[in-house]
C-alpha cells in the first residue's frame, strides 16, 4: 500500500513538472533545432507551422528529452522565442550594438546599454543573457539579419535564411534618380535654360535609356548572385546541420544525459558540427568527451 502511494505521488510530481514546462537553454536549443528542420522541409507557411510540423516537433521533442509536453506548451515557447527575436533584432538594428557569434552575447558600452534599457525595459534580460540561438531564430522567423556592423547571416553558420539583395545599389539608384531630377530643375531655370532642339531631346532620351539599362543589368546580376548564394547555403545545410548532429548523437552508445546536453551546446559552433560529422563514428564519442570536458573546465 505504501509502495503504491509512493508511486502515485512520484507520478503526480512528474506530471506537475511537465505541466510547468521549465525551459533550460539546452531544451530551448533542441526545440529551435527541430523548428529549423521543419522550416527547411517547407512545413512553415505564412509564418505559421502546419499540423504536420507541430506533430513532428512534439513527437521528436519527447523522443529527445523524455518530456511529454503538449503542443500548446511548445507553442507558448514559440511565442516567447518570437518575442525574444523581436527584442534582439531591434537592439542589433542600432549601430552601437554588436552580436558575438561564439558567446551569443550582445556587446555595447555601459552608457549605451543604460540609455537603451530606459526606453526598452525588456532589453534588460538580453543584456545579461545574450541570445546564443539568434541565428536559429532568424531562420525560424524568416528574416535576414544584418545591419552592416555585425553580420550574422545564417550562411556563415550553415543555416538557411531568406536572401535579399544588398541595399547599397538601391541607394545608388536613388542618387541617380535625384541627379536626373536635378537636371530637370536646371532645365526649368531661366538662367540655365538651353535651346530645346530635336537633337537635344533625342540625346537626353538615349542617356536616360542607358541609365535604365544599367539599372536593369545591376538588378539582374544581384538576383543571379542571390540564387548562387542560396544554392551554396543549401549545400552547406545538407552537410553540417544541427539536425544531422542531433540525429547522429541519438544513435550513439555510451552518451549519458550530461554529455548529451553538453554536446548540444558545443554544436552551436559551426566548426564543431563540421568536425563531429566528418569524424569516423568510432572516434566521435572520444572527441565529444574531450571537447565537453575542456568546455566544462
Amino acid at each position: 500500500m505504501a509502495g503504491q502511494l509512493t508511486r502515485s505521488r512520484r507520478l503526480e510530481t512528474q506530471q506537475q513538472e511537465q505541466s510547468r514546462a521549465r525551459w533550460t537553454m539546452s531544451l530551448t536549443k533542441i526545440l529551435a533545432a527541430l523548428m529549423v528542420d521543419q522550416v527547411h522541409r517547407g512545413n512553415k507557411h505564412n509564418n505559421l507551422f502546419n499540423k504536420k510540423a507541430w506533430k513532428y516537433i512534439c513527437d521528436e521533442f519527447y523522443n529527445k528529452t523524455g518530456l511529454k509536453w503538449d503542443k500548446e506548451q511548445l507553442k507558448n515557447r514559440y511565442s516567447v522565442l518570437r518575442r525574444q527575436y523581436t527584442i534582439v533584432k531591434s537592439i542589433l538594428d542600432q549601430s552601437d550594438f554588436s552580436w558575438d557569434e561564439v558567446t551569443g552575447s550582445i556587446t555595447a558600452n555601459d552608457e549605451i546599454w543604460a540609455e537603451y534599457i530606459k526606453k526598452h525595459p525588456d532589453a534588460e534580460t538580453v543584456k545579461s543573457g545574450g541570445c546564443p540561438i539568434f541565428k536559429e531564430l532568424c531562420t525560424i522567423f524568416s528574416e535576414t539579419a544584418t545591419n552592416g556592423k555585425h553580420e550574422y547571416l545564417a550562411a556563415s553558420e550553415g543555416e538557411h535564411t531568406s536572401i535579399t539583395p544588398c541595399p547599397e545599389p538601391l541607394n545608388t539608384l536613388r542618387e541617380e534618380s535625384s541627379s536626373e531630377s536635378q537636371d530637370d530643375e536646371d532645365a526649368n531655370d531661366p538662367q540655365t535654360v538651353q535651346p530645346t532642339t530635336p537633337t537635344a531631346i533625342s540625346t537626353r532620351k538615349r542617356g536616360r535609356k542607358g541609365i535604365d539599362d544599367a539599372i536593369a543589368d545591376a538588378i539582374f546580376e544581384m538576383a543571379s548572385a542571390s540564387k548562387m548564394r542560396a544554392a551554396a547555403i543549401e549545400q552547406q545545410i545538407a552537410r553540417f546541420s544541427m539536425a544531422d548532429c542531433i540525429r547522429d548523437l541519438d544513435s550513439m552508445q555510451g552518451v549519458d544525459q550530461r554529455l548529451y546536453f553538453a554536446a548540444l551546446d558545443l554544436f552551436n559552433k559551426p566548426n564543431a558540427r563540421e568536425i563531429f560529422l566528418s569524424l569516423k563514428k568510432d572516434k566521435r564519442l572520444t572527441w565529444l568527451r574531450g571537447k565537453c570536458a575542456v568546455a566544462t573546465n
